[in-house]
């Protein structure tokens, strides 16, 4: 595979608003949501961003957030042509082996319901622990310090 990530620079910025318009705003529009380039770029001010690379390509990215329990995934985008080769997977399997380190309770993201993404997340051990209007919250335990 040879997937690596590295922190995101500001550079970074244009390539990852546009990746996540051209993977997500099918999404937005189907649930008559409002896609906003600034809110966009607000989120990500206020991130951790990595992104995912192999050789010199740029395959995609990830962007978190924490909480006194958990690690999110608020971001996780590849570029289509580099989908289902396993990059997905492996920023997964990154950002759990991260929360673990960190000694977090759990992994958790938000996905919209319909969006295949899910079947990802549910192979890599995340469940639906809630559903909010057209989203589903999943979580994968950590088994890390309990407060």
């Amino acid at each position: 595979m040879g997937f690596q990530w590295r922190p995101a620079t500001p550079q970074d910025l244009d390539f990852a608003r546009k990746l996540t318009c051209d993977n997500m705003l099918r999404y937005y529009i189907q649930h008559d949501l409002l896609w906003l380039d600034e809110a966009f770029d607000i989120a990500w001010a206020g991130r951790e961003n990595r992104m995912i690379v192999r050789d010199d390509a740029l395959l995609g990215f990830v962007s978190l957030s924490r909480d006194a329990s958990a690690l999110y995934i608020r971001e996780l985008h590849i570029v289509e042509a580099f989908q289902g080769q396993g990059a997905g997977s492996w920023a997964i399997d990154q950002v759990f082996a991260l929360a673990c380190k960190e000694r977090r309770q759990a992994l958790r993201l938000t996905v919209f319901e319909n969006n295949p993404a899910k079947n990802l997340y549910e192979r890599k051990g995340l469940t639906v622990v809630g559903k909010d209007e057209c989203f589903l919250k999943m979580q994968r335990d950590a088994g890390g310090v309990h407060r």
